[in-house]
């Protein structure tokens, strides 16, 4: 008998399996390949924008992945810098050999957790509760069931009009869960995404791209701030020409999508080069990157040169591209098809509404990338074991966490297309940054028992330096006689009156590079940059707050989940219909559900009233 059994070694998976063990429930994690944990069959990289922040929660909440991509990166750079810090994010280049190798070891090195290799036939169910899988035959028991199985249901690959039926990297696919979430009444929705082809490294000219290096400074996803002495390689920048683009539309009936043969919907945010070039006719060239994908192997990843041409085709296609001309192809790129889930028939917990104790994380939600499965199992596995506790869940609100905004999306709005995480979809944004992650969510990761004491007693140090320095710059002033050498000397604006470094730090021209070097501060940088943030945005994040504030009201207001819809005479018809089948359970939930207007809110707190 086990507290909890994971179905999937992915990203989700993983999470999913470690956060359970850490919360010391006893839990299997069950996959097809254990040298496929957390593997990376698409780009090899972690974060982006609003993903890498997703990465930094993850870690503020006690889960892994952060600390996995600072161990195995190969390049590292923070993206948008010069912009404000709402869009700033950490986008790692990680080994897509390492990257799993060291996966594993961490879940092989945890307490209270057991892996099987080998694939689930079915997962059982006795009066509407998930009690375990059968495997090989047996039946395991267990008193949660958590299924993470990313791309590989039903899965095919597609090259062409050819199809295979196997999952990324030529694993084998499963079927049985997919028809057994049918026979229980599950919407089950069909998706596609894709990957480019892969290049043998040495084959490659890369005098004709454009040389990207990283960034010199020693960032890191994980608070725990490790350096790992990884070396950083580049990467190149190149185009697609004229050329390119004909050879796509003279052959758009052979590709897999444009023919005929893909059932799914795709990617709308990464979408295959055949699909930018009908789509954006008018473009004359699109870029494309050359990424290297380990330190152990000759292989590079053409990002953003997605396919689902015939290998000829696209043996054609990659000659076009500057420095590919003679290169050797290693694997060609392809399509993918999958069963997902509709997520509107999850709860807030990410445990299904029919089933109780059956939880779905990552890619079978209809979501795409590593860090947006990866947020999703972690919530999984500590709701699962919450649950298992008879304690409250945790349930993350969109003004704490992109991770609140991601699942509030999928259980809410639901999806057509592969879910990917931006930094648009968040309406308070400027609360939610790279920066302030600990401060949004460790106390969450402290309070269940996932971040250990000097992780967090870490973070608290840090929270009062910052109290303690921002009380000591708004009491340092400085004359104009003084600053304004410096002033001058680095083309910012002169003062004229006696000013504090808290004011100085406002000013849109200065940073607190500045200010350390004005006051001759012995500061850590990460503190006096929070004090800065604060201090230049400090308008912007209290408006960001009020609207919070009230968000917050209406998400009090509680709504039974067997509420009588019907029993709203006033109501619009498509408004019940809606109602009834997402089931909200407070009032801010039912508000963002589509084609529930405020007309419609008003009936039902009216209603709710009585």
């Amino acid at each position: 008998m086990y507290d909890c059994i994971v179905i999937g070694a992915g990203h989700a998976g993983c999470e999913a399996a470690l956060a359970s063990a850490r919360l010391n429930k006893k839990t299997l994690l069950i996959t097809g390949n254990l040298n496929m944990t957390g593997s990376m069959p698409c780009n090899p990289s972690i974060g982006g924008p609003a993903k890498g922040i997703v990465v930094r929660e993850i870690d503020a909440l006690g889960g892994e992945m952060a600390r996995n991509a600072d161990k195995t990166q190969i390049q590292v750079k923070m993206l948008n810098s010069s912009k404000g810090p709402a869009v700033r994010a950490l986008r790692f280049q990680s080994d897509k050999r390492m990257y799993p190798r060291e996966m594993l070891k961490t879940l092989q090195n945890q307490a209270n957790l057991d892996l099987l290799e080998g694939y689930v036939e079915r997962f059982l169910v006795k009066d509407n509760k998930a009690c375990g899988v059968l495997f090989d035959g047996k039946e395991i028991e267990s008193k949660s069931v958590i299924i993470t199985t990313g791309t590989y249901m039903r899965s095919r690959i597609l090259r062409g009009h050819n199809f295979k039926e196997e999952g990324p990297d030529a694993q084998k696919t499963s079927s049985g869960i997919s028809n057994e979430l049918k026979e229980l009444g599950f919407e089950v929705i069909r998706l596609k995404t894709g990957t480019p082809s892969r290049i043998f490294t040495d084959s490659i000219d890369f005098s004709k791209g454009q040389v990207e290096y990283g960034d010199k400074e020693n960032w890191h996803f994980s608070f725990d701030e490790i350096d790992y002495d990884r070396p950083s390689v580049p990467c190149y920048l190149i185009y697609t020409n004229e050329e390119t683009k004909k050879i796509i539309l003279d052959n758009l009936d052979k590709s897999a999508m444009y023919g005929g043969v893909v059932e799914g919907v795709g990617p709308r945010y990464c979408p295959s080069i055949e699909d930018k070039i009908v789509r954006f006719k008018d473009k004359e060239r699109h870029q494309i990157f050359l990424e290297p994908e380990s330190l152990e192997i000759n292989e590079t990843y053409v990002q953003g040169f997605s396919t689902s041409m015939p290998e000829d085709v696209q043996d054609k296609m990659i000659r076009t591209l500057p420095g590919l001309e003679n290169c050797r192809v290693k694997r060609y790129a392809y399509a993918i098809e999958y069963d997902a889930i509709n997520p509107m028939q999850l709860k807030p917990t990410l445990e299904s509404k029919m089933i109780e104790g059956l939880y779905f994380a990552g890619q079978v939600n209809g979501t795409s990338g590593y860090e947006e499965a990866a947020c999703q199992g972690l919530m999984a596995g500590i709701n699962s074991s919450l649950k298992l506790d008879g304690k409250d869940p945790l349930i993350l609100k969109r003004n704490e966490a992109y991770i609140g905004v991601l699942i509030d999306d999928l259980i809410t709005k639901g999806i057509r297309d592969p879910y990917r995480l931006l930094t648009s979809r968040a309406e308070y944004r400027l609360l939610l940054r790279h920066d302030n992650a600990d401060e949004r969510l460790m106390k969450y990761g402290h309070d269940i028992g996932l971040l250990d004491e000097a992780k967090y007693q870490k973070y608290l140090d840090k929270k009062e330096l910052i109290d303690k320095y921002t009380e000591l710059l708004k009491q340092m002033k400085i004359a104009p006689k003084k600053a304004n050498p410096y002033l001058l000397e680095n083309e910012k604006i002169e003062l004229n009156e006696t000013t504090s470094a808290y004011d100085l730090l406002k000013r849109p021209e200065l940073d607190y590079k500045d200010i350390i070097k004005l006051f001759d501060l012995d500061v850590k940088e990460e503190v006096i940059e929070a004090i800065e943030i604060t201090a230049k945005y400090s308008g912007y994040i209290n408006k960001a707050n009020e609207q919070a504030k009230r968000m917050l009201e209406a998400e009090n207001i509680r709504i039974k989940e067997d509420f009588d819809y019907d029993s709203i005479k006033n109501l619009a018809s498509e408004a019940k219909e809606k109602l009834k089948k997402i089931r909200p359970l407070t009032i801010g939930q039912a508000m963002r559900i589509s084609g529930v207007n405020p007309a419609d809110i008003t009936q039902l707190l009216f209603a709710l009233r009585k």
